[in-house]
């Protein structure tokens, strides 16, 4: 693979008229500037009008237009201390609403009360905005926009409607009386904090305040909705996914290869589609699973495309179980690595149960037998109707209610049409009945194959899934299949051989965590067939954003802890980050 790509965190190339460093920090220095002119106005009109302003103003112009500037200029204020966070966050579509924001209110902090200083900082900074132009470059989707703008007018409607079915319950308790045809004009008056005229006896004396508040947060749900950055279509259809089947046969010779296809993936193609990446969105972040698939010359285009897709719509790049070989070409592009855990490497072959230290292993495996349970292996496209129903049965006694795990490393349907080459090892009572199983998805073009189930009823004798592993080390043999990959183990190497204070400190937390994630019993589980250990990591962007993407990894992993007990705890070996 090569690595002749763009840098996946690029200076945003807006500020080109000063240094790099001040252009990457121009978004921020707008927000804030922004964000403190909002302020500035909303105080201004909060703030009582000196006598001489009044008088000069007078002379100048008709009082009710004072006052509408005066009304106006308050929410504007609001409106421009909401942009200050997407703006923030490079939105484009924030960039336009502020300058124009700054430029509106720059007139009315002049008939409002000749405020020539909030007038002037007002289109200073909208200058400033103008001239940092390129800086504010994450995209909205013009498509959405409609939509969007619909729901802004219901909400505003909604919130009109009640303003004013409020003010007709107040009725004779607001003073100066008024019509009832002016409700709506006074209700819209208390929406933006307009009210100061008014005043309102018990019990309604909470109206004012309570309108003000509602007008606020509409306000800010308004922009909200209005200034969301777009976002990736779903998950593409069965046309979409049978193009990335094509190519997993071609060129998924990595061992998480197959679980590209699950259908609750996004994928991302390069333009000539000879390769894609599978990704999910969580917490602002763009979690790639895995490494890409696609021959070696198709990888930098769509590396750059991925980088580009990212920056575009506003979200943090990272990845979850990349490769070795695939996180080093990352990081020589500006990625990060951390070390994330461990894949369980089994050879096959009939295992050898001899020994002391394979004691609890070989009275599993036995006590097993003994109560006359059996395994065979059949490839998934083979199953009869009786067989899927079992393991559908079986899968959804062990979950016990629970939803599905899985991202990077599990799939998602025990059967697949695209993949009737998996294989099944089965494990049968004396009765012939389904009680456990293993599922394994292929390597293509390596005898190897991977775990993306291990299920078993709970009601069978311990050690049904240790007597699977074993027999399914044996018929997995017998097929030609050297050697698979069992669980992924996190952390596992802190646990097993930490090599640094730190790494020690990690690992006492995990032992502490191991309640809801089961991390060292997963690991000790693994131990116990003498694995050999294939390191994968996490890939992020910047270590300040490392607590927002650990958030999306665990998100999409279906890993964050529920805090309760189920009925009958799992066993630990069949958890993992998305191999349960």
């Amino acid at each position: 693979m090569t690595t002749a790509v763009r840098p996946p965190c690029p200076q945003p190339g807006p500020w080109d008229r000063t240094s790099g460093a001040v252009g990457h920090a121009m978004p921020a220095i707008a927000a804030i500037a922004t964000a403190i002119a909002g302020f500035v106005n909303i105080v201004s009109v909060l703030t009582p009008a000196f006598a001489e302003r009044v008088r000069g103003l007078m002379a100048l112009g008709a009082l009710q237009e004072v006052t509408v500037a005066n009304a106006l200029a308050l929410p504007a204020g609001v409106a421009l201390l909401a942009s200050a966070l997407p703006l923030a966050r490079r939105k484009r579509r924030a960039w336009r609403a502020s300058i124009s924001l700054l430029l509106i209110l720059g007139l009315l902090n002049l008939v409002k009360g000749i405020d020539i200083e909030e007038a002037a900082i007002c289109w200073a900074l909208a200058l400033g905005l103008w001239y940092a132009r390129d800086a504010f470059y994450v995209r909205q989707d013009r498509a959405g926009l409609p939509r969007a703008i619909a729901r802004a007018a219901t909400l505003a409607a909604l919130s009109t409607a009640t303003a004013t079915a409020a003010v007709f319950a107040a009725g004779d308790h607001i003073t100066p009386d008024a019509p009832m045809s002016h409700a709506m004009s006074r209700a819209l008056r208390f929406l933006i904090l307009d009210g100061s005229a008014v005043d309102v006896a018990r019990p309604f004396a909470w109206l004012p305040a309570a309108l003000g508040v509602l007008g606020i947060g509409t306000l800010l749900t308004m922009g909200a909705l209005l200034l969301g950055p777009a976002r990736p279509k779903g998950p593409q259809d069965a046309d979409e996914r049978l193009r990335a089947e094509g190519l997993v046969r071609l060129h998924g010779t990595d061992t998480l290869s197959a679980f590209k296809l699950r259908a609750d993936l996004e994928r991302l193609w390069s333009a000539d589609h000879r390769a894609f990446v599978g990704y999910r969105i969580e917490a602002g972040t763009l979690l790639v699973a895995g490494d890409p698939v696609g021959p070696d010359d198709a990888l930098p285009d769509l590396l750059d495309e991925l980088v580009s897709f990212a920056r575009d719509h506003g979200l943090a790049l990272g990845g979850v179980g990349a490769s070795e070989d695939f996180a080093a070409q990352m990081c020589d592009l500006g990625l990060q690595r951390l070390y994330l855990g461990d894949e369980a490497m089994i050879c096959t072959g009939t295992m050898d149960l001899s020994g002391g230290k394979n004691k609890s292993l070989r009275k599993a495996v036995n006590r097993i037998a003994r109560n006359g349970f059996t395994a065979d292996v059949c490839a998934s496209g083979e199953l009869t109707a009786a067989d899927r129903a079992a393991l559908e049965a079986v899968s959804e006694q062990w979950r016990d209610g629970a939803d599905e795990r899985g991202f990077s490393m599990s799939h998602d349907a025990l059967t697949d049409d695209l993949i009737p080459d998996a294989l099944v090892v089965l494990a049968r009572d004396d009765a012939g009945v389904v009680r456990g199983f293993l599922q394994f998805v292929p390597v293509f073009d390596r005898p190897i194959m991977s775990l993306a189930f291990m299920r078993r009823d709970r009601d069978t004798p311990n050690g049904l899934t240790d007597f699977l592993v074993v027999e399914a080390a044996r018929l997995l043999g017998e097929r030609g299949i050297d050697e698979f990959s069992l669980n992924f183990s996190a952390f596992g190497r802190w646990l097993r051989a930490p090599t640094s204070l730190l790494e020690r400190g990690l690992a006492r937390l995990l032992v502490i965590g191991d309640r809801w994630f089961q991390v060292e019993r997963l690991l000790s589980f693994n131990q116990k067939f003498h694995p050999r250990w294939q390191p994968r990591y996490l890939l992020f962007d910047r270590a300040s954003g490392l607590p927002r993407l650990a958030l999306a990894a665990l998100l999409a992993e279906g890993q964050m802890p529920t805090f309760r007990r189920s009925r009958k705890p799992a066993e630990a070996e069949t958890t993992s980050l998305g191999q349960t």
